[in-house]
This record gives structure tokens, C-alpha cells and sequence, in this order.
């Protein structure tokens, strides 16, 4: 069952659906234990919210005193000081305990955005190699990025616009009810239904608008970065405009969709003013008839208006609110959702921690495929004893590459297994097994950094000596002597400033640094010239010594000190023995070693006759 999940699993994130209800409260739901780990910071800001709210509708009542108390010409001489004092102290009194509930949820918000955002960072680094050569890095970049700007958004549009609309419209339609007359908050509560309703109706409708906008910007952000990522492609193939088709097709999709959401923007809000003006009209109406026939004040009169101004105003943006609250929600379901991608590879709950100066490898009858289809390794069998060097050799597709990402556990075998010091991988924990191997791979991809740094990013803690040190062993100070910043020259997106033989160079200089017990050297001289090959050679065979080492080579040259030498064809080993041996049982080795003895002096024959033509 586990093998068929792991081949059958797609890592595609589809957008949520809309129409689920039980998205938001999930997503909600998600989001609160970020945020109850300040407690009383969350109990406390709503406590400041109800008082703000308090002060804020207690002004309209201490105003309609003042007004009465004015309306009364025998009593305007004497009106009371302790009213305008109130009036004053209740006007800062919302003020302060707003900026309160702002200062005390500020540190809430941000560590709830760290922390999620740390979190999905670290699953994704936890991931197998498998959903990593499938993601869209640019998709899930934007992702990440809309997700913590809509943690962010949620919450500010929750506590300072949802809750106290809320709140206040609760204190509003008590005052209401216990002053006044039914009526007003019959009309009160059909005008906010229907706000409500209308608002919401729309609002979801627009969701989907916004919704394809927001692919239709992921889409043309991935291409964007596909495509810088990939500038010499391009330019290899004069495909510039190519390229700019592409994007811009993404970007009328947005343009599109944009302007069909500023447009229905601007219905939900006509919309809405309609029924604002409808119920502000009937309640003072009702109030004006009031006052005519003596059952109210004209205190009362300004009252019914004063609450009505709070209750409405902050309606007033209400769709704008709830749109952005259903995206935000959308947005972090979205980015909740790389946390809810499966982990291939996993510790198993009792895994055990590798501590060992030195290592002993054993492949145990190894079957391993990508695709169910298409096998990649089938009986595989071999042991690299501890402080022994055991190279790889073979064709193109034979399988090799494969090891050392099994090795590394950068997937799980399918059949047979595969042992450290007599430990099935499986059994030990990831971290341990992998700070017990340095790898120079095939394909060396730098940080957009310094020299310096890509080489200390096989031991962090290093010192800038050692850091030089392993440069030296990895014949890189010659070259980096001749750079106007040296160690501190920046290698480029990838490291494109550097040849593909300096970057190796570098990569074996970080493998070198790192120090493990376990060295496995992918291809690590494809990419340079003969001359630099055996100098990184003799490199190479220094920092084996004393050290478990698999070297997967296809230059059959820089295996031939090996201890063991593994021939593979089609994912299986057909021939293993040293080099004399292998050579003396004339079979696929030998014909290999004869192909490239044979093209080895093609090339330095073409090489005479070059430089005979030039002088």
C-alpha cells in the first residue's frame, strides 16, 4: 500500500473549492492555536474592544443629555460641567483603549505569521525529492507569500472591523429596545438582514472572480521565473517573444478578471447604499414623527441619528471586508494546504540516531523504480566496507545516480534494503544518516552568494581557515587568487558566473569541509578539463583515505585505485572486481576501458594536429 501511494501521489495543489462551507471554519480553526498561545493578549485586546465600544455608543447618550438639557431655556445657564467632562473623557476613553487593543495584539499577529511561515517552510524542505521535481517553484513562492500577508489580513480585518461591528451593533439594538419603541429595531434588524444577505450574495459570487485572477497571477509568476531561471535557454533559441506570449497570455487572463472585479465592486456597492439610505430614511422618519408628537425628545432625535451614523458607517465596508476575509481565508487554506502534503519520507517513530567515526554500506537485493513502469534497479546487491573505496561504473541510465540518492534516502526502496553498520536506513533517523555523508553531485547548483559561503555551507560553524583549507584541497585557491574579491566574489543565480568545472571544484570543496565518515562522489570530474580531473583525482583520493568512500564515475580513469569496481547495465550489476581483474576478464568493463582509451587518444591526436596547424 505504501509503495502504490508513493508512485500514484501528484503534488498539484488545486485551488479550494468554492463552494465548501467547511473550508473557512477548517482554516480558522487551523489559525487558532497560532494565536492562543497569547491568551491573555487575545483576552485582554477584547476586553479593550468591548470598552472602546462602550465609550464609543455612551458619546450619542451624554450628547442627547447635553441637547436636552440645551433645549430647556431655563436650564441652559446651568448646564452641567460634569456632562462636558464625561463627553471629553469618553471620547479619549475609545481612542486609548483602540490603540490598546492594537498595542497588545500587535506581537499576536506577527508571531502567528512567523510561525506559520516557518513551519510550512520547514515541511517543505521535509518533503521528498520526488514532489520537489514536480513543484512549480514560482506557484508555490506566491503562495507562501499571499498566504502571510493574509494571516496578517484575517486577523486585522477580524478584530478591528468585524468583531467591533459586531459588538457595537449589540449595544446599538439594546439601547434601541430599551428606549424606544419597537419599531426602531424592527427596522434596524431588516436593514442589516438584508445588508447582510446582499452583501454576502454577491461577495461569493465575486470570490470566484477573484479567485481566477489570482491563478492567472501564480500562472504567470511560475512562467516568469521559469523563464528568467532559464535566461540562456532562451536566448540559445531566440525565443524572447516566445516567451513574452506566454506571459502576457497569464497576464490578460488577470487583466480580465480584474476588471470584471473592480466592476462588480462597484454594483455590490451601489447596492448596499441603497439600502443604507432606505433604512436611514424610515428610522428618522419615525423619529422625526416622534418628537412632533411629544413621545421624543430632540435629544432623542439626535440619538437615533448618532447610532445610526456608527451603526452604518462601518457597514459601509462590509463587502470590501468580507471579500477580503473569504480571500484571506482562501489564500491561507492554500498555503495550509503544502502542509497537508504528504511526507514520502519519514522517521519512523522509533528511529534510531547514527553515531559512527566510520560506516559500512550494504545494498540487500535493491528494486527500485520513478514509475512502476519503468524499473530502475532490480537486485542490486553490494557492500562498501568501512574505510574502502567502491566505485560505480556504467552507461548512461544504468542506474548509478540512483545509489547515492537512495543512500541518502531521498526515497525509500521498494524491495530489499539498504544498510548503514547494519541499520536498515529506514530504522534511522534522516538527520543523522545525512550529516554522515558529504556528496559531491553530478549537477552542482551554488547559492546566489559568495564562494566563500557556498563552500562553508558544508559546515556552517566553520572557521574562514578551514574554509581556505578545503579550498586548497579542492585545487580552488589558484582560481579564486585571480578574482578581484576572491573568497568573497558572488557566484550568480545557481552559480552561472562560474564554469561547470569550478563549481565542481566548489561542491568538492564543501563535501570536503563537511568531514563525514562517508563520502559518495556522484560524477564529481564530469565537468572538468584532464588536466584539472587529475589533480581533483589525486584530491579525491586524499580525502578518502581513512573514510568509506562510492564513487559513481563514468570516466572509467578515476576509478582504477578503487578497492572495488561495480559495472552496471540497465540496473543491474553484471560485472564487479578490481580494475586488473575486470580488464583481465575481458567483458564490459574491458570494452569500456578500450572505447575510452580509444577516444582519449582521438582527442589528443586532434589536440597535436590543432596546435601543429597554428604554429
Amino acid at each position: 500500500m505504501r509503495r502504490s501511494n508513493r508512485h500514484s501521489s501528484t503534488f498539484h495543489l488545486d485551488p479550494p473549492a468554492e463552494s465548501s462551507s467547511a473550508h473557512p471554519w477548517k482554516t480558522v480553526g487551523r489559525l487558532a492555536p497560532y494565536l492562543w498561545q497569547h491568551k491573555w493578549r487575545v483576552l485582554f485586546s477584547f476586553a479593550c474592544l468591548v470598552a472602546a465600544k462602550l465609550a464609543n455608543v455612551s458619546v450619542p447618550m451624554v450628547f442627547k443629555s447635553m441637547i436636552d438639557d440645551l433645549s430647556e431655556p431655563q436650564r441652559a445657564v446651568g448646564l452641567p460641567i460634569l456632562l462636558l467632562v464625561l463627553y471629553g473623557v469618553l471620547k479619549f476613553a475609545n481612542s486609548m483603549f483602540t490603540e490598546l487593543r492594537e498595542i497588545l495584539f500587535a506581537r499576536v499577529t506577527q508571531e502567528a505569521v512567523r510561525r506559520v511561515s516557518l513551519e510550512v517552510f520547514r515541511h517543505l524542505h521535509a518533503l521528498s525529492l520526488r514532489f520537489h521535481l514536480e513543484r512549480q517553484t514560482g506557484g508555490i513562492s506566491r503562495d507562501m507569500e499571499r498566504g502571510n500577508r493574509s494571516i496578517s489580513s484575517l486577523i486585522t480585518y477580524t478584530l478591528y472591523s468585524i468583531l467591533p461591528t459586531l459588538v457595537e451593533i449589540g449595544l446599538v439594538i439594546g439601547i434601541l429596545a430599551t428606549q424606544y419603541d419597537g419599531g426602531f429595531v424592527l427596522i434596524t434588524m431588516l436593514s442589516l438582514t438584508a445588508y447582510v444577505i446582499f452583501t454576502v450574495l454577491i461577495s461569493n459570487w465575486r470570490i470566484g472572480i477573484r479567485r481566477r485572477a489570482n491563478q492567472a497571477d501564480s500562472a504567470a509568476n511560475t512562467d516568469a521565473i521559469d523563464s528568467l531561471l532559464n535566461y540562456e535557454t532562451v536566448k540559445y533559441f531566440n525565443n524572447e517573444e516566445h516567451e513574452a506570449r506566454r506571459y502576457d497570455a497569464h497576464l490578460r487572463e488577470w487583466e480580465d478578471a480584474a476588471t470584471q472585479s473592480q466592476v462588480s465592486l462597484s454594483w455590490l456597492n451601489m447596492g448596499q447604499q441603497v439600502i443604507i439610505a432606505a433604512a436611514v430614511t424610515a428610522m428618522m422618519w419615525r423619529a422625526t414623527a416622534g418628537v412632533n408628537n411629544g413621545t421624543m425628545t430632540l435629544g432623542d432625535l439626535v440619538l437615533v441619528n448618532a447610532l445610526l451614523v456608527q451603526l452604518y458607517m462601518p457597514l459601509n465596508f462590509l463587502g470590501v471586508i468580507y471579500r477580503e476575509i473569504r480571500q484571506a481565508l482562501a489564500d491561507i487554506e492554500r498555503m495550509f494546504g503544502l502542509l497537508n502534503v504528504h511526507r514520502e519520507i519519514a522517521d519512523a517513530p522509533d528511529a534510531l540516531a547514527l553515531n559512527a567515526e566510520t560506516v559500512q554500506v550494504q545494498f540487500d537485493d535493491v528494486d527500485f523504480a520513478y514509475d512502476r513502469k519503468r524499473p530502475i534497479l532490480s537486485g542490486v546487491s553490494f557492500s562498501v566496507p568501512a574505510g574502502a573505496t567502491v566505485a560505480v561504473v556504467g552507461e548512461s541510465g544504468s542506474g548509478k545516480s540512483t545509489l547515492a540518492r537512495l543512500l541518502y534516502r531521498f526515497y525509500d526502496v521498494d524491495r530489499g534494503a539498504i544498510r548503514v553498520n547494519g541499520h536498515d536506513l529506514r530504522k534511522l533517523t534522516q538527520s543523522s544518516l545525512r550529516a554522515a555523508i558529504a556528496i559531491v553531485p553530478q549537477d552542482t547548483i551554488l547559492f546566489n552568494d559568495t564562494i566563500f559561503y557556498n563552500i562553508q555551507y558544508g559546515r556552517p560553524d566553520a572557521s574562514r581557515e578551514e574554509v581556505i583549507a578545503a579550498a586548497e584541497a579542492a585545487r580552488l585557491t589558484g582560481f579564486i587568487r585571480l578574482l578581484p574579491q576572491g573568497f568573497d566574489t558572488r557566484v550568480g543565480e545557481r552559480g552561472l558566473k562560474l564554469s561547470g568545472g569550478e563549481k565542481q571544484r566548489v561542491a568538492i570543496a564543501r563535501a570536503l569541509l563537511k568531514n563525514p565518515p562517508l563520502l559518495v562522489f556522484d560524477e564529481a570530474t564530469s565537468s572538468l578539463d584532464s588536466k584539472t580531473e587529475q589533480a581533483i583525482q589525486a584530491s579525491i583520493e586524499s580525502a578518502s583515505r581513512g573514510r568509506t568512500t562510492l564513487v559513481i564515475a563514468h570516466r572509467l580513469s578515476t576509478v582504477m585505485n578503487a578497492d572495488g569496481i561495480l559495472v552496471m547495465d540497465a540496473g543491474r550489476i553484471v560485472e564487479r572486481g578490481t580494475h586488473a581483474e575486470l580488464i583481465a576478464a575481458n567483458g564490459r568493463y574491458a570494452q569500456m576501458w578500450a572505447l575510452q582509451q580509444r577516444e582519449d587518444e582521438s582527442a589528443e591526436n586532434m589536440l597535436e594536429n590543432s596546435l601543429e596547424a597554428t604554429t
